[in-house]
């Protein structure tokens, strides 16, 4: 996924369904090519974290952020 210059990479711990990620590593086992040996060619971690970050850019994280009433318990 293309990066403006105005983001960078954080490493933190996400919390979501067992479903999501069973669902991400399929789609991309389904979409990938495999090599020689029969190994998927896809780094199932890289897409999970390529989805969430297309997830918060397209839903414009940035805005519920920056919106105070977001960090009540």
């Amino acid at each position: 996924m293309p990066q403006s210059e105005d983001t960078i990479a954080v490493n933190v711990v996400v919390e979501m369904t067992t479903a999501s990620l069973k669902a991400i590593v399929e789609n991309a086992k389904r979409l990938s090519d495999r090599n020689a040996k029969g190994h998927y060619t896809v780094d199932t971690a890289d897409k999970v974290s390529e989805m969430i970050s297309r997830f918060l850019i397209e839903k414009d994280f940035e805005s519920f952020v920056t919106n105070q009433g977001n960090y009540r318990d």
